[in-house]
């Protein structure tokens, strides 16, 4: 494993970002998920933001990514929200006749750090998202609860 480091400390921080269009509108494809995912790298190349994994579903997209300690973590997200909601409404007019108000996405996200699961873990998590959950088997450790799901590639 790979430290990240500046000039006075080293460090490994991973977040898992969920972000979501606004009244849960199906309007993200891949081709909007690669413009979207371009204007994260470039707003996030400010920010000392690296994405490590990417993946959309209709509604909703999930992002891991790196950052320093110091970055500011909730003006990256309302800086990104911000521009790419209204370049995606500029460069694809479909999107705005399905959102016909301003926003683009939901004024809530979801952001956590990962230190608590294995990176591959929530890779697997994020690279599965859009896929069908064909089973899922739970087995009781005293009060704990393991769940086992497989998926089923469209």
């Amino acid at each position: 494993m790979k430290l990240d480091s500046n000039n006075h400390s080293v460090f490994l921080l991973y977040y898992h970002l969920v972000l979501v269009t606004k009244y849960r509108r199906a309007v993200l494809d891949d081709e909007i998920s690669d413009y979207l995912r371009s204007h994260f790298e470039r707003i996030g190349l400010n920010y000392n933001i690296t994405v490590v994994e990417w993946k959309h579903d209709k509604d909703h997209i999930h992002v891991m990514f790196k950052a320093y300690p110091n970055t500011e973590i909730t003006k990256f997200i309302n800086s990104y929200k911000s521009v790419s909601s209204r370049l995606v409404k500029k460069d694809y007019p479909q999107v705005k006749k399905q959102l016909w108000k301003e926003m683009f996405w939901s004024k809530s996200s979801c952001l956590l750090t990962t230190g608590g699961a294995p990176i591959e873990v929530i890779k697997k998590y994020i690279q599965s998202q859009g896929q069908k959950i064909i089973r899922k088997v739970g087995v009781r450790y005293g009060n704990l609860k393991s769940v086992q799901i497989s998926y089923l590639s469209e």
